[in-house]
Order: structure tokens, then sequence, then C-alpha cells
């Protein structure tokens, strides 16, 4: 859902710098218009339509509406050429009516806005949402743009991703595809603002700032140092945010603090509750190493194809971080090489997709499912997802930092560690900036090197032989961590990682590189029940089933597979004091405490991940 308008503006704004050389195709010629569309409660939306300045015929129209700043800077009616990293440059050269649209509150737009609201006008007769207005825009752009051919789609990644998830129920019938792109699923359970209740502190404080502090534009939070792990340790605890720094004045940030648990308003929130079935024809787009949104694309796919009667429900998994198939080559993440122009890929794949639904080009038989192979390096197609081949495999954590396929017999087995709320570990290689700071290395942090944390004493690691084989793991990953603490709330961080040889031959610097294929955190406090917590008996076993999402990874021949435990990821995600308190963002200094963690690998408790292994 969240993304920051620099990602935006990376495709657009920099059409005001290109000059009109004598060399031009025509066809790749385009103008600009400025309107304000009237909504049915009497609110103007401001429009930028960008359409061809000589069309040859009628042509649909895409539609991006976003929160981030439609204007594109150029001046009207002037003629000037699409650039070759525009995210839509193919589908430019051949001729489409681009659309985007400030939403409420937001930029030049009037009305008010605040971050994601759910879809209401089905059960409250009268009222307007985000459904509502992109009907309403799509009807004026129909009825008032020269040269369209009746046809409109709508796409967006993050933020304008949910708004093209939502802008497709009830569509407005010249509304005929839509793509969601990186669109966030369920902001408690699995993205933005939270990860199966664990708060993402740096993440949620400063985007709320960004987009609330002043609804007209965006905001970066005044930090007053460049490393930011320090601060945020020293901000102490949440409730200093508002005492301090927010003074009630973050309309989100106090909905975070009011509903700590998954409650009614949460629920309501998600789009689980108020989307049904997919109404037009849906591409569910999203990448493995998405920093921001990675489990709402797989979730949202999934509880559309649950009633995807008439088989235009797709999806595509790419090897991406958080929007990189829009502006870059794809062909590498950090020191991840990928061999071959993945966003480029993607890009051609998307084009034929509303060139069916909107100008009836090609047989319209698109696969269910492309997903990267990471590994192997290799685009693949699947008729179902996850694929129905792949066979469960158990991988076990064992004794002397050991996993692996065979279950633990012994009657005992495990491993402690003290996690130090005052001491946690970095979610990433310091310095830590501001999430979308000047440096930042925010878009490239789940494929870090793990070895940056692998030898801390709080960070426990079980690791395989070398695989004599390729290794290919295709779907859910799965964690059943078993664990108990001397504190009465935990949280639990588990990665799946594959480690490279000591000496890697096909590229020598990346010898004993960690990589993370699948990693995510739960709050131990909703082992039972996201809606109703309760504190963790000290030193009691229990089970912790935690998803770790989908992935498609081989693992090559000479590789090893590791399990990682950890209780801290800071600060991206806050610090659990440890000691149970109904509201972790009232939580007191003095609730914050040491804990001994234990992670067991015996017979009765066998700590091991679900891996789904291709035949």
């Amino acid at each position: 859902m969240l993304m920051r308008k620099i990602l935006f503006l990376l495709s657009l704004l920099s059409l005001c710098i290109l000059k009109v050389s004598a060399q031009t195709d025509s066809s790749s010629l385009y103008k600009v218009r400025n309107v304000m569309i009237p909504m049915r409660d009497g609110t103007k939306l401001f429009t930028a339509i960008l359409y061809p300045a000589y069309p040859k015929n009628a042509v649909p129209i895409l539609i991006e509406r976003t929160p981030y700043g439609a204007e594109l800077g150029v001046r009207e009616d002037s003629a000037f050429s699409i650039p070759r990293f525009f995210q839509f440059y193919n589908m430019a050269k051949e001729g489409y009516i681009f659309v985007f649209q400030d939403v409420r509150g937001k930029y030049k737009s009037e009305g008010t806005m605040q971050i994601h609201q759910p879809l209401i006008h089905e059960t409250k007769k009268g009222t307007i949402d985000e459904s509502t207005d992109t009907y309403d825009a799509v009807d004026w752009l129909i009825k008032n743009v020269p040269g369209n051919n009746g046809k409109a789609g709508i796409a967006g990644i993050s933020y304008p991703g949910w708004l093209a998830l939502v802008g497709a129920v009830d569509p407005h019938p010249a509304l005929k595809a839509s793509s969601e792109q990186a669109c966030m699923g369920d902001l408690f359970l699995g993205d933005d603002f939270h990860h199966n209740g664990a708060f993402r502190l740096s993440y949620g404080m400063e985007y709320s700032y960004e987009v609330e502090f002043d609804k007209t534009t965006d905001s970066d939070f005044p930090f007053p140092q460049f490393d930011l792990y320090d601060w945020y340790i020293k901000l102490g605890s949440l409730k200093n945010v508002n005492e301090k720094y927010f003074h009630r004045k973050v309309p989100t940030w106090n909905n975070f603090v009011a509903h700590p648990n998954y409650d009614s308003f949460w629920q309501k929130n998600s789009p689980l509750n108020y989307i049904k079935y997919p109404q037009i024809p849906q591409l569910n787009v999203g990448g493995y190493f998405d920093q921001e949104d990675l489990n709402g694309p797989q979730l949202m796919y999934a509880h559309l194809e649950k009633k995807d009667s008439f088989n235009r429900n797709h999806i595509v998994l790419g090897p991406w971080y958080h929007g990189q198939w829009a502006s870059a080559k794809g062909d590498s993440l950090g020191k991840i090489s990928f061999e071959s122009n993945t966003s480029l890929w993607f890009q051609d794949l998307q084009k034929k997709w509303f060139d069916y639904w909107l100008k009836g080009i090609g047989d319209g038989k698109f696969d269910e499912a492309y997903c990267f192979q990471t590994g192997s390096n290799q685009w693949k197609t699947y008729s179902s997802w996850p694929p129905k081949e792949a066979t469960i495999k158990n991988l076990y954590a064992g004794p002397n930092n050991s996993c692996s396929f065979d279950k633990p017999a012994s009657a005992t087995g495990s491993v402690k560690y003290i996690s130090d709320p005052a001491k946690p570990v970095p979610y990433r290689m310091p310095p830590i900036e501001a999430t979308y700071g000047r440096g930042s290395h925010w878009r490239t942090w789940h494929v870090e090197d793990q070895r940056f944390v692998y030898s801390r004493p709080d960070v426990v690691s079980f690791i395989m032989d070398s695989l004599t084989e390729d290794l290919t793991v295709t779907g859910q990953i799965t964690a059943h961590l078993f664990a108990s603490t001397t504190g009465s709330d935990a949280d639990w961080v588990v990665k799946l990682i594959d480690v490279y040889p000591n000496f890697d031959q096909k590229s020598f610097a990346m010898s004993g590189y960690m990589l993370p294929v699948a990693m995510e955190v739960f709050r131990g406090r909703f082992y039972k029940s996201f809606e109703k917590p309760r504190a963790l008996i000290p030193n009691q076993p229990e089970e912790f089933v935690i998803n770790l999402h989908q992935i498609n990874h081989t693992f090559k021949k000479g590789h090893r597979m590791m399990i990682q435990v950890q209780s801290t990821w800071f600060p991206v995600i806050d610090r659990n004091p440890q000691k149970f308190v109904p509201n972790i963002f009232e939580a007191k200094e003095s609730d914050y405490t040491k804990a001994e963690q234990t992670i067991y690998f015996s017979a009765q408790y066998p700590t091991h991940l679900e891996i789904p292994v291709m035949k």
C-alpha cells in the first residue's frame, strides 16, 4: 500500500525536462491536460490527463489514482516525448490515454483524506468511498476525453495498488481490467503497519507522519541525526511518540494506540472483509523481497481465487523490492543477481494484459501464475498457485546448531539465549537511516547478508550439511516454532536462509553469503488469538505457527539451508517489553525487561519449517 511519492515521480515528473527532437516518432508524442473532476457529492478531484498528441485512432484509458501528487509538472498542450523509463512506455508508443488523479484531500484535490478507509457504499446508501470516486472518475473521463475507445483500465503500485483493487469493486461498465500491484492485504496480520500483531515502528511512525501531518503534501519527520538506531532506543516507550512529538495530531497513529489488537477496527479495514470476489479481470503483482507489502498480493490473490468463477484472477511474483518492476531493470537486488531484465519482462506481460482487455489484441490466454524462480534465475508458469505438485517436507532444527529433514528422536534438546530490549538486534546493517531518507538502503534489506547478526549471542542459527543436488522450494513456508520465555510476552523472528558455499565458484565475492529467502516476525501474546491476546506462561513451551509467505527458490548444489531465530528486529519492529501489558503503546519504561528464551528441538517439541519441495 505505502509507497513514497518518489517512485511515482521517477516515472512521471522527468517528462517536464524532455525536449522533442526532429527525429521523434509522432506516435510517442503526448500532451497534458489538467482538470478538476466532480464527484457525486460535489467534491472535485485534481486529474492530469496524458493523451497522444497526434492520435491515429481511438485508444483506451489507463487510470492511476494516488495520494502522492498527480501533477506532472508539464506545460499543458505542449508536445513532448515519453521517456523510456516510464513504466508504461511500451504501451504509450502504441497509444493509450494515461490518467493520474489525486485522491480526496491530497495535493490539489478537494475534500479530506485519512489513510486506507474501508468501502462503505454498499452498506450505507448515499455514501462515498474510493470505489464510488473511481466510478465517477471513469464516467467523466469516458464522456469528456476525446479520442477514447470507451474502455478503461486501472493500475497502481502500493497505495495506488490498493486504490486499483478497491476501484474494481462495483466498477463502472467501462472499467474492464485492473492490476493491483504491491497492494496491501491486511494491516494487522501482514502488511505495512503490523506483521502478525508486531508493530512496525520505524515504518509506521515515519509514514503516518509523512502522509497525515500535512494532508496537502508529504512531510519528513525532523530527525536530529542520520543513524536512527540509537534515536529509536532513546525514544523509549511508544507512549512518548504522542507525548513528545505527534501530540495526538496524526489520526493513524492515534488508531494504532487505540487498537493494539485485531479488533473490529482492523477487521473492517481489511480488504478481506469488504472485497468478496473479482468483478473484472485482476492481475495481482508482488515481489518476494517487498519491504512494505510482501503479503498483500499473495493474500489478495488467494482470497479472490476462492470465488474466481470466470478464471480472470492471475498473479505475478518476481524477485523485487517494493515497486521495482516499474522503474528499474530488475536484473539485481543488492548483491543478488537475477541475470536478466525482470522488470522489462513484466512490463511486456502488463502490456499484453491491458492490450487484450482494453484493445482486444491477442488471444487472452494467460497463465494462472507467473513466478520468477530465484536461485535458478528463470521465469516459471503454473496452472495453480501455489503449485499442487509440491510435496511438503519438514526441515527440523537439531542439536549442535544443525538442521536436517530428520525428525528429532531425543526426549530432550534445546538452546537458550538472552533477549534484552535495551540492546535489540538491528534489522539491517547500520547505519539505519530514515526509511525514505537520503542514502537509505530500506529497499534492499530483505536480501541483506545475515552474517552481520550471525555471531550475536541473541541470534540462534541451525544449519544443514551442503546439498548434494539442487533443491527447489515453491510455495508457502510455514514455521512451527516450539519455544518458551522467562517473561510473559515475547517476539519471535524466524528466517529461512540460503547459505552460499565457503568458496563460491560462480561469484567468488558471494562466498559464504547468507541470503534470507523467507522471514517473518510473530508477537507471542497472539499465539492463541489475534483478537484476544494473553500472557505467556513463564518457562512453558508453546507452539508458535508462523506464515513465512510464499517463495520460489532453488537452493543450489553445494549450498546449505539455515533456520535462524531471534526475538528483536529493531527498529522496524518495536521492542516487546517481554512483560505482558494490556497495550504495548501505553507501556511504562519499567515494563521493559530482559528474558531468557528457549528454542526446543526434541521429539515432543520439534521446531521445524514446512518446506514445499518440487519433484
